[in-house]
């Protein structure tokens, strides 16, 4: 649906998403995002990645990103709950000199916690 919106806006988007779940209409790349196709994007959203959460992350060291992460595919081998989950991803942040904001959105629930980052100036 965001997809969608942004389309309507004028900005050109599309869904990567190897189950191939799109809307009617939506531009979208039937495959697996992995970091080496984050210099084609000038921006990365990570809404409920899934499997794609580590892909999005790495694409931060390249491209902005916003990755608001759901569910622990970061680390398998932890359990990790939401606010775990960002800790660690904000420590590879930290490790790889990419420059994060850590946001909080206006709504209860949940996955109401974000990570928008700008890339480090090559």
């Amino acid at each position: 649906m965001l997809t969608r919106m942004l389309c309507k806006k004028n900005y050109e988007a599309e869904v990567v998403d190897p189950r191939g779940y799109t809307l009617k209409g939506v531009s979208s790349r039937t495959e697996e995002f992995n970091p080496n196709m984050a210099d084609y994007y000038h921006l990365i959203i990570g809404l409920h990645p899934d499997e794609a959460t580590r892909a999005v992350v790495e694409s931060a060291k390249v491209t902005p990103t916003l990755i608001i992460p759901c569910c622990n595919f970061w680390d398998r081998t932890k359990t990790l709950g939401r606010d775990a989950l960002i800790a660690e991803i904000q420590k590879y942040y930290d490790k790889n000199g990419v420059e994060y904001e850590k946001l909080v959105l206006d709504f209860k629930g949940p996955m109401n916690i974000g990570l928008s980052t700008i890339p480090r100036s090559k």
